[in-house]
């Protein structure tokens, strides 16, 4: 069936494909960490495609520091930007399937409705910027490619908003968390599962699809669901962002349309509580 590279093969999405992956032994998978595909060296990184040849390239890899990216612009262009034209040249030049993963961030939070994958991009920090850039190079040096766009991405691996929660539940009496932030949560084994439906799926359909778990809730929603789940005993208090100040700005809604997805790959999409409950077995 070919050979799969995943690149950020250490972070939440490349490890539940790797987990993932011995479902699939019909693959070969090379799972692929800042060592193997070095995406903030471009001269490097062509020298490195060329000597894996991969058939099918799942881009997981990215610069994710969403603050530090303020004050790390150009390294954060350079992973999220510079490397993705890269690899999507690559792979249009030798008909390689690429699924690139993106983000909510690249839209400013300013609507009101869930937004589908031809809504407004404007994004309000450094790292929605990068991103975005990205999939304008992706698309523009492989029109064939697959851009996934997801949110409040979390696993079992790796730090994220949940283990955060978990930790700060146990070590505290009382933990504010804002609540003004509105979207969904993505339970990394879920879109893993999904990347892997798409590329075996009969047919091959090119564009940007945005994918989460299912509902809509603010951060402060997201930590009281946690608190049930583990029967903490943590009080859970919601605050504007105003009260949170970060380096980078967060979009306030970023609520993603999941039909154009589900119709075109038959994908059954499980709601968040569903997902966050399988994470905690």
């Amino acid at each position: 069936m070919g050979k799969i590279l995943v690149t950020g093969a250490n972070g939440q999405l490349g490890s539940e494909l790797a987990v993932l992956s011995k479902s699939y032994p019909e693959f070969e998978w090379i799972f692929a960490d800042r060592t193997k595909i070095t995406l903030d060296n471009l001269d490097l990184l062509k020298v490195q495609l060329e000597e894996i040849k991969p058939d099918i390239i799942f881009n997981c890899g990215a610069y994710t520091a969403v603050d530090k990216a303020e004050t790390e612009k150009d390294l954060a262009f350079t992973i999220n930007h510079l490397a993705v034209a890269i690899i999507a040249n690559y792979s249009f030049e030798n008909n390689i399937k690429l699924i690139h993963v993106s983000t909510d961030y690249v839209f400013d939070g300013s609507s009101s409705v869930a937004l589908n994958e031809d809504a407004e991009t404007n994004p309000i920090n450094v790292y929605g910027e990068s991103k975005l850039a990205g999939e304008l190079a992706c698309l523009k040096e492989n029109p064939n490619s697959i851009i996934i766009r997801t949110s409040w991405v979390y696993s079992k691996f790796g730090n994220n908003f949940v283990k955060t929660m978990q930790r700060l539940m146990q070590e505290r009496d009382e933990i504010n968390v804002v609540n003004d932030q509105i979207g969904s949560p993505t339970y990394a084994a879920d879109l893993a599962q999904a990347m892997i439906d798409i590329l075996k799926f009969s047919k091959w359909f090119p564009g940007i699809y945005n994918y989460s778990n299912e509902g809509e809730i603010s951060w402060y929603e997201f930590a009281v669901s946690i608190k049930e789940l583990g029967r903490y005993n943590c009080k859970v208090g919601g605050i504007p962002s105003a009260s949170y100040p970060t380096p980078a700005k967060r979009p306030e809604f970023s609520l993603l349309d999941k039909k154009k997805i589900k119709i075109s790959y038959n994908l059954d999409i499980p709601d968040y509580k569903k997902s966050l409950k399988n994470m905690f077995i």
